[in-house]
């Protein structure tokens, strides 16, 4: 195991360069001065000059100067926001906090309706329910995320007026930061108002997580149901029946743990696409995270936050895929065989 913990350790660090070499040439056809997509400063003094130049190597050959822009980065100097003058470092830091609070309770969501449907979906023997189930998963696996967040927006928020349509806090509660997540930070909190605050900040994030849930919630639901029913007709499966144990208790003991062991590789090879659909989320609901913050930098043609906001997401895919693609292999007896016999 320790071997392939360094092989997948390898893989990542490899794909990291690779991604850091493709912004690099990036930063090379952006139709600005170097210096300027480099470190986002404006006019910079002779003084400035001379240290981006130096720190950069751009007096040297091309692989010198990847050298350099792969120091930078990699100590984490990924320059100043040419919008806002602050280091890119600092915004990425408190628009982190947002994005992944939004997809833990979207991912909340999706396993917490998605499994038990599915269960359903493969256990029922009434044809109206097992259609009505996967009528609900192609429609919701179909839909644009786009097209969802402004009709629940319309609907919910401007129509009947139940749920806030963007942002994460009402500006009228003051609560301190403490972890980032203000849905915590509300619970943490000594102000008067933190019970309001709570519900206040639940009632914001409903919205954008039910919409950002609706893909991960099809692949979980369509996932469980095919392992489910593929799980019932192993060997094992039979024995336990024939030992004349009750059904609820063969699905949810032996059938239901095998079953989430599929369903934990298909949610790591969308979460590239979970990604993407955040960040139309994020900028449909206003939710203050990094896709918001990163399409706002494209669109006010901030080069620093592009890099920054591209390099973080693609990291932060790239170590989850890989995390996740170890823990199934350490909970799959069968990849685990592989790997021994691999090695």
């Amino acid at each position: 195991m320790a071997r392939y913990l360094l092989r997948r350790m390898n893989l990542f660090v490899a794909t990291s360069l690779v991604l850091l070499a493709v912004l690099f040439i990036a930063t090379h056809h952006f139709p600005v001065e170097i210096r300027f997509s480099l470190t986002g400063i404006h006019a910079p003094t002779v003084e400035q000059i001379a240290q981006i130049d130096q720190d950069y190597r751009l007096e040297s050959n091309q692989f010198g100067q990847f050298i350099g822009y792969l120091q930078q980065r990699l100590t984490g100097n990924l320059g100043i926001s040419a919008t806002s003058q602050q280091p890119v470092t600092d915004e990425l830091a408190a628009v982190l906090p947002a994005s992944f609070e939004l997809a833990i309770v979207a991912a909340m969501l999706a396993l917490l309706f998605g499994i038990p449907l599915g269960v359903l979906a493969s256990m029922s023997k009434n044809k109206i329910t097992q259609h009505t189930i996967m009528t609900i998963t192609l429609t919701g696996y179909s839909i644009p995320v786009f097209w969802l967040g402004l009709t629940l927006s319309l609907w919910f928020g401007v129509q009947l007026g139940w749920l806030p349509i963007s942002g994460q806090l009402n500006l009228l509660y003051e609560i301190a930061p403490v972890t980032g997540f203000v849905l915590i930070d509300t619970l943490v909190s000594d102000s008067p108002y933190a019970d309001s605050a709570f519900i206040d900040a639940l009632q914001h994030i409903i919205l954008p997580a039910v919409t950002l849930a609706v893909l991960p919630f099809t692949v979980v639901l369509r996932s469980t149901r095919s392992a489910i029913i593929s799980i019932m007709d192993k060997t094992y499966i039979k024995a336990a029946e024939a030992r004349g144990l009750h059904t609820s208790h063969i699905v949810l003991r032996h059938a239901l743990p095998n079953a989430l062991i599929p369903v934990l590789k298909n949610l790591g090879l969308m979460l590239g696409t979970f990604a993407s659909y955040a960040m139309v989320v994020e900028v449909i609901f206003s939710w203050p995270g990094v896709g918001a913050w990163l399409v706002s930098g494209i669109y006010q043609r901030d080069y620093t936050v592009i890099q920054g906001g591209v390099l973080a997401v693609a990291l932060i895919i790239i170590f989850l895929s890989i995390m996740i693609e170890v823990l199934h292999t350490a909970i799959n007896p069968l990849s685990r065989k592989e790997l021994y016999a691999a090695n």
